[in-house]
């Protein structure tokens, strides 16, 4: 890729794969969003309204088990905690997925908190849907380190100069 507008460099070899870092494909968006094209605009918003009609749906489902609670009869204070437990986990989902889209998450906090997100899945889909409306969803992590790969890589090569065996030496 060219540094200046992203572009594939023809110098790559034979192969057609440019020299240097390869940008990190992001879920629905692959590896548009470093010039935002192939359709990104169209992705980013079938994304926004993806996620917000299966948090929708989510809403609804819970609606119908929140009802099934009260046929049930289980008591007031079942569902009271079962209204709690779903609103805390929504809301912690999404703080945590809002924050890895600004930095990696930590693989064993992750793992950690895998039955949090699961229950909190309302507030991860909530999330996705605010962040897509103002970019790819991870796209801001995901550029800042290909760049900083980018400029590490244009530092070693420009710092190379022709055949170290070859170097004449002072005498």
């Amino acid at each position: 890729m060219s540094a200046e507008n992203g572009t594939p460099d023809s110098t790559a070899g034979s192969t057609g794969t440019p020299a240097g870092p390869q940008p990190e494909p992001i879920r629905f968006f692959g590896t548009t969003w470093v010039d935002h094209s192939g359709g990104y605009t169209a992705r980013r918003a079938g994304v926004a309204v993806g996620s917000l009609a299966a948090a929708v749906v989510s809403c609804l489902v819970l609606r119908v088990a929140y009802q099934g609670l009260a046929i049930a009869d289980i008591g007031s204070f079942v569902t009271l905690l079962t209204v709690v437990m779903f609103a805390v986990c929504s809301a912690l989902a999404f703080r945590h997925t809002w924050e890895s889209f600004s930095r990696r998450p930590d693989p064993d906090r992750q793992a950690s908190l895998r039955g949090l997100l699961a229950v909190g899945f309302v507030g991860s889909l909530l999330a996705y849907f605010f962040r897509s409306l103002t970019e790819a969803p991870g796209e801001k992590l995901h550029r800042a380190e290909y760049d900083t790969a980018r400029e590490q890589y244009e530092k070693r090569t420009t710092r190379r100069s022709g055949n170290p065996s070859k170097k004449r030496r002072r005498s």
